[in-house]
């Protein structure tokens, strides 16, 4: 396995050997060994999966503390533009996000650590979506952010007229009234 930094020093891409051939392929898509090397300790305790259409852009969305997640993604089918946004007030990389393309292709997987909003763009005609959680969802300590905060200034791909959004996230705050993460406490 492959592991690959990206401009946050935190936000890692996970690429897996595929061994392949006429059959079809194999690889291994998670090993606690691996992952604990590179990230440190965890245990994650909840798995969820999201089908979309194309267009369709979920987040970006956190969990409130202390029911923070860190989560590990990966696109089963399709392809999307995954987006994972430092919101850890005080980070050096604060604002600043990593955005990266994930398919049933390239079988990579992003990881994204506890105070960081995440989201994703269907590129696809449709994707699945899958997500490995840290902590149980707790729908009280539901967050978000603006998919198209100019604050982040986050290029979807995709032009506005072709972006589905729910309700929900139609009416998203800025970063700048995310007050919930102190960059002490997300190191």
């Amino acid at each position: 396995m492959k592991i690959i930094n990206t401009q946050i020093p935190e936000v890692l891409i996970f690429e897996p050997d595929v061994f392949g051939d006429h059959r079809g392929y194999f690889f291994e898509s998670f090993r606690q060994d691996i992952f604990e090397e590179y990230v440190g300790k965890i245990q994650f305790v909840q798995d969820n999966q999201s089908k979309s259409g194309f267009g369709v852009l979920r987040g970006l969305h956190y969990q409130k503390p202390p029911a923070t997640q860190a989560k590990l993604v990966q696109c089963l089918q399709g392809e999307v533009l995954d987006i994972a946004v430092d919101i850890r007030i005080g980070s050096p990389t604060y604002g600043k996000h990593v955005a990266v393309k994930l398919s049933e292709a390239n079988h990579c997987q992003l990881y994204i650590p506890r105070g960081f909003a995440h989201g994703f763009v269907v590129l696809s005609e449709s994707a699945v979506f899958s997500y490995k959680c840290d902590n149980y969802y707790n729908p009280g300590a539901d967050g978000g952010l603006a998919w198209n905060d100019p604050d982040i200034n986050i290029d979807w791909i995709l032009s506005p007229d072709e972006i589905q959004l729910s309700e929900k996230d139609k009416k998203q705050p800025s970063l700048s009234q995310v007050l919930h993460f102190d960059y002490k406490n997300f190191r």
